[in-house]
Order: C-alpha cells, then sequence, then structure tokens
C-alpha cells in the first residue's frame, strides 16, 4: 500500500508496520466509481480485504501500467471489451488467473485460453432503430446494412472505436476476410453523417431523424431507459432494438473483465477478488448496475434489458477477436471508414 499511495499522490504517514499486516489490493478500474466501488465496499466487508481503487481511462490506465513496469501497485486492472484485454495481454502485463471453477461459472468462450483475461458480464451490440421508419423485416441480418436501400440512413461511432473494431474483427473470424471487406466498403456508403460521438449520440441521431438505424451497445440504451430525466427516457422510448443474425451466427457480443497484474504486489487477494467477482450475487449486482449482460449461467438479467427481449448471441473464442484487432482496424480504414 505505501508503494501504492506514493504512485498516486495520497497520503504516506503510514507505518510499514501497519502495512505490512493488512490485507488489500490495489485496483485500475475503467469503470466509473459509482458502477463498482459499492461492490468492492462489499467485497472488503466480506473478506476484510481493502481495496485501494484508481479509475480512468481504459487506454490511459493499460498505458499506466506499461509505464509503470514492475514498479506497478496495481493488482487487478478491469475495464471493458476484450480488445483491451487481449492489449494488455499481449504487451506482457498480465498473469494467469487462478481461479478455481471459473470454465463452470462461466462459459469458456469468455476466459482467456492462456487463463490471462477473464469476463465478469456480457455486452451485446445489436441494431437500433426508429420503428415507424424501419421495415423490421428489411433488415434481419448486419449484413443487410450494405444494402443499397440504406444509404444515407446509418448512424455509428467512428472506427478508432474500440467496439466497433471488435465487432468487425468478429465478423473476419466468422465471414472471413473477402466477406468482411466487401460489406465494409458498402456499409460505408450507407453512412447519414461523418461518424461522431458515442453510442448515445448515435441513438439521439435516430430519434432526431438524422438517421433511421444505428449501431449501438445496448447498456447505453438501457442507461438512458433508467435515468432520472424524463427528456432522456422519452428520447430511449422512441427505438427498437432489432437482433441481427437470429437464424445463423447470432448477434455481437463482447464483454467487460480483468486482468492480473503481471506484478501484483498482493496476488492472492487479487484472486479472491477475481473469485468474488463470479459470485451470485456480485453477477447480479454488476450486471444490474453496469446494465450488463450477466455471464454467470442462470442468473436474471435487470428488467430493462429483459425489456430488449432474447437473443441468440455469437458463441466464437473472444480471444480470436482480440487477435483481429489490427486487421479489422486497417479493413476498416481501406474502406474508408472515418
Amino acid at each position: 500500500m505505501k508503494r501504492f499511495l506514493k504512485m498516486i499522490g495520497l497520503v504516506s504517514c503510514v507505518s510499514v508496520a501497519s502495512l505490512a499486516s493488512a490485507q488489500e489490493v490495489n485496483v485500475y478500474s475503467a469503470r466509473k466509481e459509482a458502477l463498482i466501488k459499492p461492490l468492492l465496499d462489499t467485497f472488503t466487508e466480506t473478506t476484510g480485504i481493502s481495496v485501494n481503487l484508481v479509475t480512468g481511462n481504459a487506454d490511459a490506465l493499460i498505458t499506466r501500467l506499461k509505464s509503470e513496469g514492475k514498479y506497478s501497485p496495481a493488482d487487478i486492472l478491469i475495464t471493458t471489451d476484450v480488445g483491451r484485454l487481449y492489449r494488455a495481454k499481449e504487451q506482457g502485463l498480465t498473469q494467469k488467473i487462478e481461479t478455481e471453477g471459473a470454465n463452470k461459472l462461466i462459459p469458456r468462450n469468455y476466459i482467456d485460453p492462456d487463463g490471462q483475461w477473464i469476463g465478469f458480464t456480457l455486452r451485446a451490440r445489436p441494431m437500433m432503430v426508429a420503428p415507424q421508419r424501419v421495415d423490421e423485416t428489411q433488415l434481419t441480418r448486419m449484413e443487410d446494412l450494405a444494402d443499397k436501400q440504406w444509404r444515407g440512413r446509418v448512424c455509428v461511432r467512428s472506427s478508432s472505436n474500440i467496439y466497433n473494431q471488435s465487432m468487425v474483427a468478429a465478423m473476419i473470424e466468422q465471414q472471413g476476410v473477402e466477406k468482411t471487406q466487401s460489406w465494409l466498403n458498402d456499409f460505408v456508403k450507407n453512412f447519414a453523417r461523418t461518424p461522431k460521438g458515442g453510442d448515445r449520440d448515435q441513438i439521439k441521431a435516430v430519434v432526431a431523424g438524422q438517421c433511421d438505424v444505428a449501431i449501438a451497445n445496448t447498456y447505453y440504451l438501457a442507461g438512458m431507459a433508467s435515468s432520472d430525466d424524463e427528456a432522456t427516457r422519452e428520447t430511449a422510448s422512441k427505438v427498437k432494438v432489432i437482433w441481427p443474425n437470429q437464424q445463423d451466427r447470432g448477434a455481437h457480443v463482447n464483454i467487460s473483465g480483468a486482468v492480473i497484474s503481471k506484478y501484483a504486489p498482493n496476488l492472492a487477494s487479487a484472486q479472491k477478488l477475481i473469485s468474488f467477482m463470479l459470485q451470485e450475487d456480485s453477477q447480479v449486482w454488476y450486471a444490474k448496475t453496469n446494465h450488463e449482460y450477466p455471464l454467470r449461467e442462470g442468473v436474471k438479467q435487470s428488467a430493462v434489458l429483459r425489456s430488449f427481449g432474447d437473443f441468440k448471441a455469437e458463441q466464437i473464442d473472444l480471444s480470436r477477436v482480440g487477435e483481429l484487432n489490427r486487421q479489422a482496424v486497417l479493413m476498416m480504414d481501406k474502406a474508408g471508414w472515418k
């Protein structure tokens, strides 16, 4: 903890003896404090292990881990998207997670084959439409968005966004390079505007009539639907979720999850925290608070997610999505996706 406090510029007047005897775990989190801290507080109450939390931008935290090297105080990095988890692994910033029974609690394709990262929740990225302007029978697959009938009708965020990169990487894995590049070339022609903003901005653009179809993660829509602001809830109510590819490969999904730092100073406590995050009560709270789908089988989804309907998800090995990220970016750039 002394090293941790020095690194983040907090207090330094703590006795070495008390630090040595205390059980703790240092967490770097790309999730906002309100979306993770109450659960970490419960972990402390349950185990007696104190949690030192630093939140920040996901890519910045990975860069920080790399620059700190063996002097990093971090035990765990919690972040979103398998592309980032894979990036941390690829840069040699992780070590094997030794969590007994994890494979029995969550599907194996949401755990790194080498045990270097693990998923906590599932994130889905379907299409969201203005129901009064879109004939759903004409939009059943993501591939349909390359058709000429959608010219000038699609909103999506930038190609620099990792959620889109992972979506394309998953297409490469399932459809192959040639088909995916062909789809990208035509898909880009159908953009209603130059990509800008986040997923919420794409949803708002559909409601404003700037486009008819948006690609966005469901947790953004769920957050809007659960907002304290009446106008935001009203906006969310005006779009409908369409689950693509339900007759073939399934809708694109990703995860939020964690890695254990290569130089974790509190390894045993880090392993305990990973196990805690997979417990049923933790899965219920974390998934509901973040408006994501629990990975643990049998854990109930939140009411707002259930309102979007059931869906068939992709069943690919998510490690391949991380591996194909660079190729996806190159292909998106070739297609002119800004």
